[in-house]
């Protein structure tokens, strides 16, 4: 099953960056974007992810919470999180469980082959912490932009 629009997010608790443990009780009260990304150190996950660090004062002001989520182990995380000085947190989910909740895993064409991998994603909540808009399939130029007007759109 997946997150529908207007529908929480099921319990699950997956360690995440700085040691936490991330859940949907990690945004109570607060707006929360979740962007699933194929990979840490890639050109268009490193694109996204920066763009997502330099509007993080926007995103503070609007009261919305940013957590990236790829299959990448912590080590990895840990490593691009610091190349890129994110100050946010990102999800090391290597059993696709976030994944699956959230139905990103897709076939992909890489170099003529087909694969299995994330489909770039992002999950906008509300402060409720119910589904209030996604975005798949997405391409990475604009995409933040839009993500921030719709947080600060949404209560």
């Amino acid at each position: 099953m997946t997150v529908a629009i207007g529908q929480s997010m099921p319990e699950f608790a997956i360690p995440a960056t700085s040691g936490l443990t991330f859940s949907p009780a990690s945004a109570k009260g607060k707006k929360m974007v979740l962007y699933f990304y194929p990979k840490d150190m890639t050109p268009g996950c490193t694109a996204e992810s920066s763009e997502f660090r330099d509007n993080i004062e926007a995103f503070s002001k609007a009261n919305t919470l940013v957590v990236g989520v790829s299959r990448d182990s912590l080590k990895s995380h840990d490593n691009f999180r610091s190349k890129l000085e994110l100050p946010f947190e990102l999800v090391a989910d290597t059993e696709e469980k976030l994944c699956q909740i959230f139905g990103v895993m897709k076939m992909k064409n890489m170099y003529g082959k087909q694969v299995r991998g994330v489909e770039r994603s992002t999950f906008l909540f509300d402060s409720n912490g119910k589904l209030a808009r996604e975005w798949r399939g997405l391409k990475v130029p604009g995409h933040v932009t839009e993500v921030l007007q719709a947080a600060q759109a949404t209560s």
